[in-house]
Protein backbone atom coordinates (compact mmCIF):
# COMPACT_ATOMS: atom_id res chain seq x y z
CA UNK A 1 0.00 0.00 0.00
CA UNK A 2 2.87 2.47 -0.53
CA UNK A 3 1.68 4.44 -3.08
CA UNK A 4 -1.88 5.12 -1.42
CA UNK A 5 0.23 6.13 1.85
CA UNK A 6 2.85 8.24 0.13
CA UNK A 7 -0.16 10.05 -2.43
CA UNK A 8 -3.15 9.98 0.77
CA UNK A 9 -3.51 13.92 1.93
CA UNK A 10 -6.23 14.16 4.20
CA UNK A 11 -6.58 13.01 7.87
CA UNK A 12 -7.14 8.80 7.70
CA UNK A 13 -9.12 9.19 10.78
CA UNK A 14 -11.23 11.92 10.14
CA UNK A 15 -12.10 10.57 6.30
CA UNK A 16 -13.56 7.73 7.93
CA UNK A 17 -15.95 9.06 10.69
CA UNK A 18 -17.02 11.10 7.59
CA UNK A 19 -18.21 7.98 5.40
CA UNK A 20 -21.79 8.34 5.05
CA UNK A 21 -22.47 4.93 3.66
CA UNK A 22 -21.74 1.39 3.95
CA UNK A 23 -18.87 -0.18 1.57
CA UNK A 24 -20.56 -1.66 -1.21
CA UNK A 25 -19.07 -4.58 -2.74
CA UNK A 26 -19.25 -5.97 -6.71
CA UNK A 27 -18.24 -9.49 -7.59
CA UNK A 28 -17.19 -10.17 -10.87
CA UNK A 29 -16.63 -13.63 -12.07
CA UNK A 30 -16.11 -13.33 -15.57
CA UNK A 31 -13.27 -14.23 -17.82
CA UNK A 32 -9.82 -12.58 -17.18
CA UNK A 33 -8.88 -10.92 -20.04
CA UNK A 34 -5.59 -10.74 -19.25
CA UNK A 35 -5.17 -14.11 -17.75
CA UNK A 36 -7.95 -16.38 -20.24
CA UNK A 37 -6.45 -19.76 -18.67
CA UNK A 38 -7.77 -18.69 -15.01
CA UNK A 39 -11.14 -20.47 -14.69
CA UNK A 40 -14.61 -18.76 -13.92
CA UNK A 41 -17.90 -20.20 -14.18
CA UNK A 42 -18.78 -20.89 -17.58
CA UNK A 43 -22.47 -22.74 -17.50
CA UNK A 44 -25.72 -21.15 -15.57
CA UNK A 45 -25.35 -23.47 -12.59
CA UNK A 46 -21.61 -22.68 -12.11
CA UNK A 47 -22.47 -19.01 -12.34
CA UNK A 48 -25.70 -19.49 -9.83
CA UNK A 49 -23.55 -21.15 -7.60
CA UNK A 50 -20.82 -18.65 -7.54
CA UNK A 51 -23.08 -15.67 -6.98
CA UNK A 52 -24.21 -17.73 -4.25
CA UNK A 53 -21.05 -17.93 -2.69
CA UNK A 54 -20.20 -14.43 -3.40
CA UNK A 55 -23.22 -13.07 -1.69
CA UNK A 56 -22.30 -15.31 1.60
CA UNK A 57 -18.89 -13.81 1.30
CA UNK A 58 -20.12 -9.84 1.18
CA UNK A 59 -20.82 -9.09 -2.38
CA UNK A 60 -23.76 -7.11 -3.12
CA UNK A 61 -23.99 -6.89 -6.31
CA UNK A 62 -22.92 -9.67 -9.29
CA UNK A 63 -21.30 -8.49 -12.45
CA UNK A 64 -22.41 -11.05 -14.77
CA UNK A 65 -21.76 -11.92 -18.60
CA UNK A 66 -23.87 -14.30 -20.68
CA UNK A 67 -24.24 -16.02 -23.85
CA UNK A 68 -28.02 -16.58 -22.69
CA UNK A 69 -29.51 -13.92 -20.78
CA UNK A 70 -33.18 -15.33 -19.94
CA UNK A 71 -31.40 -18.58 -18.41
CA UNK A 72 -28.32 -17.22 -16.92
CA UNK A 73 -30.63 -14.48 -14.85
CA UNK A 74 -33.27 -17.56 -14.10
CA UNK A 75 -30.55 -19.67 -12.70
CA UNK A 76 -28.96 -17.18 -10.33
CA UNK A 77 -31.98 -15.36 -8.83
CA UNK A 78 -33.37 -19.29 -8.18
CA UNK A 79 -30.08 -19.97 -6.00
CA UNK A 80 -29.38 -16.44 -4.09
CA UNK A 81 -31.34 -12.48 -3.96
CA UNK A 82 -27.87 -11.11 -4.97
CA UNK A 83 -28.45 -7.74 -7.35
CA UNK A 84 -27.92 -8.84 -10.59
CA UNK A 85 -25.63 -6.48 -12.72
CA UNK A 86 -25.18 -7.53 -16.62
CA UNK A 87 -22.85 -7.00 -18.07
CA UNK A 88 -20.80 -6.97 -22.05
CA UNK A 89 -21.60 -3.68 -22.55
CA UNK A 90 -19.32 -3.51 -26.01
CA UNK A 91 -22.19 -5.88 -27.45
CA UNK A 92 -25.22 -3.67 -29.10
CA UNK A 93 -28.34 -2.81 -27.80
CA UNK A 94 -30.53 -5.47 -30.14
CA UNK A 95 -28.12 -8.08 -28.28
CA UNK A 96 -28.96 -7.42 -24.85
CA UNK A 97 -32.70 -6.44 -24.97
CA UNK A 98 -33.10 -9.77 -23.40
CA UNK A 99 -31.62 -7.78 -19.97
CA UNK A 100 -34.19 -5.21 -19.85
CA UNK A 101 -36.97 -7.83 -21.24
CA UNK A 102 -36.49 -10.23 -18.19
CA UNK A 103 -35.24 -7.20 -15.83
CA UNK A 104 -31.97 -7.63 -14.83
CA UNK A 105 -31.61 -5.07 -11.97
CA UNK A 106 -29.04 -3.24 -13.90
CA UNK A 107 -27.36 -3.22 -16.88
CA UNK A 108 -23.71 -2.13 -18.05
CA UNK A 109 -23.00 0.81 -20.09
CA UNK A 110 -19.91 2.57 -21.02
CA UNK A 111 -20.43 6.43 -21.58
CA UNK A 112 -17.34 6.36 -24.23
CA UNK A 113 -16.26 3.85 -26.51
CA UNK A 114 -14.61 0.17 -25.57
CA UNK A 115 -10.35 0.57 -26.85
CA UNK A 116 -9.51 -2.61 -25.02
CA UNK A 117 -6.30 -4.47 -25.84
CA UNK A 118 -6.71 -8.35 -23.77
CA UNK A 119 -4.48 -11.33 -24.35
CA UNK A 120 -6.62 -13.01 -27.31
CA UNK A 121 -8.46 -10.09 -28.34
CA UNK A 122 -8.67 -6.36 -29.30
CA UNK A 123 -12.27 -4.86 -28.79
CA UNK A 124 -13.16 -1.90 -30.88
CA UNK A 125 -16.71 -0.60 -30.44
CA UNK A 126 -18.08 2.92 -30.72
CA UNK A 127 -21.29 3.87 -28.39
CA UNK A 128 -22.70 7.66 -29.69
CA UNK A 129 -24.68 9.55 -27.82
CA UNK A 130 -27.72 8.57 -29.82
CA UNK A 131 -26.78 4.89 -28.42
CA UNK A 132 -26.48 6.54 -24.37
CA UNK A 133 -29.78 8.58 -24.52
CA UNK A 134 -31.94 5.08 -26.15
CA UNK A 135 -30.13 3.36 -23.32
CA UNK A 136 -32.27 5.63 -20.62
CA UNK A 137 -35.18 5.75 -22.37
CA UNK A 138 -34.67 2.13 -22.11
CA UNK A 139 -33.84 2.18 -18.13
CA UNK A 140 -36.95 4.32 -17.46
CA UNK A 141 -39.12 2.31 -19.85
CA UNK A 142 -38.74 -1.48 -18.00
CA UNK A 143 -37.27 -0.09 -14.69
CA UNK A 144 -33.21 -1.37 -15.01
CA UNK A 145 -30.90 0.95 -13.38
CA UNK A 146 -27.64 1.80 -15.51
CA UNK A 147 -24.56 1.37 -14.65
CA UNK A 148 -22.14 3.76 -16.17
CA UNK A 149 -18.64 2.71 -17.05
CA UNK A 150 -16.31 5.49 -16.78
CA UNK A 151 -12.18 5.16 -17.97
CA UNK A 152 -11.81 8.78 -18.37
CA UNK A 153 -13.76 12.30 -17.74
CA UNK A 154 -14.85 12.26 -21.77
CA UNK A 155 -16.71 9.51 -20.29
CA UNK A 156 -17.82 11.94 -17.52
CA UNK A 157 -18.69 14.38 -20.15
CA UNK A 158 -21.35 12.15 -21.38
CA UNK A 159 -22.92 11.09 -18.06
CA UNK A 160 -23.51 15.21 -17.76
CA UNK A 161 -24.92 15.29 -21.20
CA UNK A 162 -27.55 12.72 -20.01
CA UNK A 163 -28.47 14.43 -16.92
CA UNK A 164 -28.60 17.59 -18.94
CA UNK A 165 -30.96 16.29 -21.10
CA UNK A 166 -32.93 14.89 -17.99
CA UNK A 167 -32.60 11.50 -19.00
CA UNK A 168 -31.12 9.80 -16.07
CA UNK A 169 -32.11 10.28 -12.50
CA UNK A 170 -29.42 10.12 -9.35
CA UNK A 171 -28.23 8.45 -7.56
CA UNK A 172 -25.94 7.28 -10.71
CA UNK A 173 -23.85 4.57 -10.34
CA UNK A 174 -20.53 4.58 -12.40
CA UNK A 175 -17.97 2.30 -12.64
CA UNK A 176 -14.43 3.83 -12.19
CA UNK A 177 -11.57 1.62 -14.78
CA UNK A 178 -8.47 1.65 -14.30
CA UNK A 179 -5.37 -0.10 -16.17
CA UNK A 180 -7.39 -2.09 -18.56
CA UNK A 181 -5.28 -1.98 -21.53
CA UNK A 182 -5.81 -0.42 -24.77
CA UNK A 183 -6.85 3.45 -25.83
CA UNK A 184 -9.16 3.46 -23.26
CA UNK A 185 -6.55 2.97 -20.39
CA UNK A 186 -5.67 4.92 -17.70
CA UNK A 187 -2.89 4.63 -14.76
CA UNK A 188 -3.98 2.67 -11.91
CA UNK A 189 -2.88 5.17 -9.70
CA UNK A 190 -4.87 6.66 -6.54
CA UNK A 191 -3.91 9.96 -8.13
CA UNK A 192 -5.70 8.98 -10.60
CA UNK A 193 -8.76 7.72 -9.04
CA UNK A 194 -8.66 11.08 -6.81
CA UNK A 195 -8.65 13.02 -9.95
CA UNK A 196 -11.95 11.39 -11.77
CA UNK A 197 -13.37 11.24 -8.80
CA UNK A 198 -13.32 14.68 -8.02
CA UNK A 199 -14.62 15.18 -11.64
CA UNK A 200 -18.29 13.16 -11.37
CA UNK A 201 -21.38 14.69 -10.78
CA UNK A 202 -22.97 14.94 -7.73
CA UNK A 203 -25.31 12.48 -6.97
CA UNK A 204 -22.84 9.80 -8.17
CA UNK A 205 -21.94 6.15 -6.86
CA UNK A 206 -18.41 5.57 -7.49
CA UNK A 207 -17.06 2.32 -7.87
CA UNK A 208 -13.58 0.99 -8.77
CA UNK A 209 -12.35 -1.41 -11.09
CA UNK A 210 -8.39 -2.21 -11.20
CA UNK A 211 -7.16 -4.47 -13.57
CA UNK A 212 -3.82 -4.31 -12.37
CA UNK A 213 -1.59 -5.60 -9.12
CA UNK A 214 -1.68 -2.36 -7.31
CA UNK A 215 -5.21 -2.93 -7.17
CA UNK A 216 -5.04 -2.67 -3.56
CA UNK A 217 -3.55 1.07 -3.46
CA UNK A 218 -6.62 1.99 -5.37
CA UNK A 219 -9.55 -0.11 -3.45
CA UNK A 220 -7.81 0.90 -0.15
CA UNK A 221 -8.27 4.70 -1.27
CA UNK A 222 -11.56 4.08 -1.84
CA UNK A 223 -12.58 2.88 0.95
CA UNK A 224 -11.34 5.43 2.93
CA UNK A 225 -12.62 8.10 0.76
CA UNK A 226 -16.27 6.83 0.77
CA UNK A 227 -16.83 4.75 -2.68
CA UNK A 228 -17.35 1.31 -3.95
CA UNK A 229 -15.19 -1.51 -4.94
CA UNK A 230 -15.48 -4.07 -7.91
CA UNK A 231 -13.01 -7.77 -7.11
CA UNK A 232 -13.02 -10.77 -9.03
CA UNK A 233 -11.69 -12.60 -12.22
CA UNK A 234 -12.57 -10.58 -14.41
CA UNK A 235 -10.67 -7.63 -13.05
CA UNK A 236 -7.83 -8.75 -11.41
CA UNK A 237 -7.47 -12.93 -10.27
CA UNK A 238 -4.61 -13.09 -7.53
CA UNK A 239 -5.26 -12.77 -4.16
CA UNK A 240 -2.39 -11.21 -1.86
CA UNK A 241 -0.35 -14.02 -1.88
CA UNK A 242 0.14 -13.84 -5.21
CA UNK A 243 -1.91 -17.03 -6.40
CA UNK A 244 -4.97 -17.35 -8.42
CA UNK A 245 -7.91 -17.09 -6.50
CA UNK A 246 -12.20 -17.60 -7.07
CA UNK A 247 -14.09 -14.47 -7.22
CA UNK A 248 -15.78 -15.13 -3.79
CA UNK A 249 -12.35 -15.94 -2.14
CA UNK A 250 -11.28 -12.44 -3.47
CA UNK A 251 -14.71 -10.89 -2.30
CA UNK A 252 -13.78 -12.67 1.22
CA UNK A 253 -10.36 -10.78 0.76
CA UNK A 254 -12.14 -7.37 0.22
CA UNK A 255 -14.50 -7.66 2.98
CA UNK A 256 -11.25 -8.38 5.57
CA UNK A 257 -9.55 -5.47 3.92
CA UNK A 258 -12.82 -3.15 4.68
CA UNK A 259 -12.64 -4.60 8.53
CA UNK A 260 -8.76 -3.88 9.21
CA UNK A 261 -10.11 -0.16 8.29
CA UNK A 262 -13.11 0.27 10.02
CA UNK A 263 -14.99 0.00 7.42
CA UNK A 264 -19.03 -1.44 7.51
CA UNK A 265 -19.54 -3.66 4.29
CA UNK A 266 -23.41 -2.81 2.76
CA UNK A 267 -25.91 -5.78 3.03
CA UNK A 268 -27.70 -6.65 0.22
CA UNK A 269 -30.60 -4.65 2.03
CA UNK A 270 -28.58 -1.75 2.71
CA UNK A 271 -27.25 -2.25 -1.14
CA UNK A 272 -30.42 -1.80 -2.32
CA UNK A 273 -31.83 1.05 -0.66
CA UNK A 274 -28.67 2.88 -1.49
CA UNK A 275 -28.63 2.15 -5.36
CA UNK A 276 -32.58 1.87 -5.85
CA UNK A 277 -34.26 4.04 -3.41
CA UNK A 278 -37.69 4.73 -2.98
CA UNK A 279 -39.08 7.84 -4.36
Amino acid sequence: MSEFFSLACFDYERKLMQRKLPLIITATPNICWLHPEVPYPQTPEEMAEEARLCREAGAAILHMHADDWPTYIAAVRAKTDIILQCGMSSEPIPDRMEIFRHHGDMISIITSHHDEAFAEVDTHALHPREELEEYAQLSAEYGVKLEFETWHTGSIWNLNYLIGKKLVEPPYFTSLFFGWPGGSWSPPTVEEYFYRRRHLPDGSLATVSIMDERQIDILAAAIVAGDHIRVGTEDYPFDRQGNVAQTHQLVAEAVELAAAMGCPVATLEQAREIIFPKT
